[in-house]
């Protein structure tokens, strides 16, 4: 059985500056391009069978310099769709809703271009790309480039847990990668954030 590569795309300004960047297509920085560039030695070696990236052009722009030739773009891997916080930092949003936490609250609807998602229809699309991708695996590995809670969420649902759970894993830091595999028959973690 192969192993689920799990790739962040690389920095850009909304992430350096903590910024909800859910549908908004915002170029990586030069550390991004370098950070990306970086993978490329992590995934030497790995018998990769397939590879599917958000279609958003910084995951995309990753996917490449990480000599992940072939993305195939995966609609199902786009971020989590922040609606009215798109844009926002954490802060910005906890002046007008104290206490806020993205996974217990949620977002608030957006205009027509960031409606919102609910948390629970992020893990119906990352339950959608484990579908996908399982069958795979029995050929080799796996690369996904995607985003920060979107990955989190794919990988409490890899390891059967509820999306609500997602919150115990630390934030995935751009250009970083995580591996999920199968152990004695259990899908586990063996790596997660790795630069």
């Amino acid at each position: 059985m192969g192993e689920l590569m799990v790739i962040r795309h690389g920095q850009t300004e909304w992430s350096l500056s903590g910024r909800h960047t859910g549908r908004t297509d915002v170029p990586l920085t030069e550390a991004g391009e370098a950070s990306a560039r970086t993978l490329v030695s992590r995934l030497a070696g790995r018998n990769l069978v397939a590879v599917f990236s958000s279609p958003l052009s910084r995951a995309m722009r990753t996917a490449e310099l990480a000599g992940l030739t072939g993305a195939v773009p995966d609609p199902d891997l786009l971020e989590w769709d922040y609606g009215g916080y798109e844009g926002l930092t954490a802060a910005q949003i906890r002046e007008g809703r104290p206490g806020w936490d993205l996974w217990r609250d949620g977002v608030v609807p957006g205009d027509a271009a960031h409606p919102g998602e609910e948390l629970q229809q992020v893990a119906a699309r990352t339950d959608a790309v484990l579908n996908r991708i399982r069958p795979l695996l029995r050929e080799g590995d796996i690369a996904v480039v995607a985003h920060g809670h979107l990955a989190r969420v794919l990988t409490t649902r890899w390891v059967g847990l509820e999306p609500s759970a997602s919150r115990i894993l630390g934030h995935p830091h751009p250009g970083t990668l995580s591996v999920l595999a199968v152990e004695d028959g259990q899908p586990v973690i063996s790596a997660w954030n790795v630069p």
